[in-house]
């Protein structure tokens, strides 16, 4: 069973193997017969971003897989082709067939992502016309890396995964921009440094880069702003949205703002209840994000972190937007320790208690990480 198998392979690792993937992937390439594959890298705003572009596609008539992680409950939740999740009977198959094509050392060395990954492109060959291929970590030895794109989509560039892609931004944006094969379209960055990097790459690869309103005109800034208010989509979803038009106008590919319309991906600020917002985020970015978008308002912040996220400054952002913290139970190796939470919500003055249960007469927020979204929609749907 797929599932049993997957549950054996370590989720996190101390160490990695850069080059198990593409040593595996230059062996069995044969077996894959991919077409139009567009990559996305960045630090947020990947899986909008990519949902957007596929959702649009789609509708606009191609065959369309997009690959994205993590999940957050079901685990096809990462594989969608043409509109939905695959289900995982297909998927039960396509791991049997991946499983004759690789060796039993490859097969059982290989990490839960890079198995996934091909797992999905394996679904995705000969069935697709594009193929939307989210990153993981997003630097050049990504799994993702392995596999020849048309065009490269990075969505802004912050500080994340230190440990793996660099202590500072010009460590991260050279770790993230090297794995521009050809073509790529840049979203709006914060730091000078991601341009910096960018051209420094530039003077060593033969790429060609655009920023995205390079590839914006007036008609698209007019359908943006009709599909942003058709959608209710707050200021972070616009712009990964505009990232993927600049996509569709560089592939010259025509569309309407229907081909957009419910093309939101679940737990980027979606809204569970009236009174409940529920977002997937866990990193200083999305928290500056997250108070853009919700400034003015007051939430119970129902939060748990990784201990590797520098959640004292999240909630330092967060702060102007929260009532109150309530910490929920997460079953994860990585979560930080209760106690060390609670030493930085007193520093912030902040008042926090355990989560129980929502009440219906106040607002919330869910936010931290999948696994919190995970540990509450379990809860919530109990």
């Amino acid at each position: 069973m797929l599932s049993l198998f997957l549950d054996a392979k370590p989720l996190f690792y101390d160490a990695i193997d850069y080059m198990r993937m593409p040593r595996v992937y230059a062996r069995i390439k044969e077996r894959f017969q991919l077409r139009k594959v567009i990559h996305i890298i960045g630090t947020n705003g990947k899986g909008t971003t990519g949902r957007f572009l596929a959702t649009a596609l789609y509708k606009l008539g191609y065959n369309t897989g997009h690959y994205t992680s993590p999940h957050i409950v079901e685990f096809n939740e990462r594989i969608w082709f043409n509109g939905h999740n695959i289900s995982m009977e297909i998927l039960q198959s396509v791991h049997q067939e991946l499983l004759s094509i690789l060796t039993q050392d490859e097969a059982q060395r290989l990490s839960y992502f890079e198995y996934t990954t091909l797992l999905a492109m394996l679904f995705f060959s000969k069935r697709s016309d594009f193929i939307i291929l989210e990153a993981g970590l997003g630097g050049e030895y990504d799994a993702t890396t392995v596999f020849e794109n048309i065009l490269t989509l990075v969505t802004p560039i912050d500080k994340d995964h230190e440990a793996f892609l660099g202590e500072n931004i010009s460590d991260i944006a050279q770790t993230k921009l090297s794995a521009i094969q050809s073509s790529a379209i840049l979203a709006k960055q914060r730091y000078k440094e991601v341009y910096k990097s960018l051209q420094m790459i530039r003077e060593h690869k033969s790429i060609t880069t655009y920023s995205y309103e390079e590839l914006l005109g007036h008609k698209d800034y007019r359908e943006i702003e009709n599909i942003a208010k058709h959608e209710e989509l707050v200021p972070y979803l616009v712009q990964n949205l505009s990232l993927a038009i600049a996509a569709l106008n560089y592939l010259e590919i025509n569309y309407s703002a229907e081909n957009f319309y419910s093309a939101r991906l679940f737990g980027r600020l979606s809204v569970l209840e009236k009174n409940i917002l529920i977002d997937v985020g866990h990193n200083v970015l999305a928290a500056k994000s997250i108070l853009e978008s919700l400034k003015g308002k007051k939430y119970i912040l129902i939060y748990n972190s990784y201990k590797d996220k520098n959640y004292k400054e999240i909630l330092s952002i967060l702060k102007p937007i929260i009532s109150r913290v309530e910490l929920i139970d997460v079953c994860n190796a990585r979560v930080a320790k209760s106690t060390f939470l609670q030493e930085a919500l007193k520093k912030l003055d902040i008042e926090y208690s355990r989560f129980e249960k929502i009440d219906k007469k106040e607002e919330y927020l869910v936010f931290g990480s999948f696994s919190v979204a995970e540990a509450f929609l379990r809860v919530y749907h109990e």
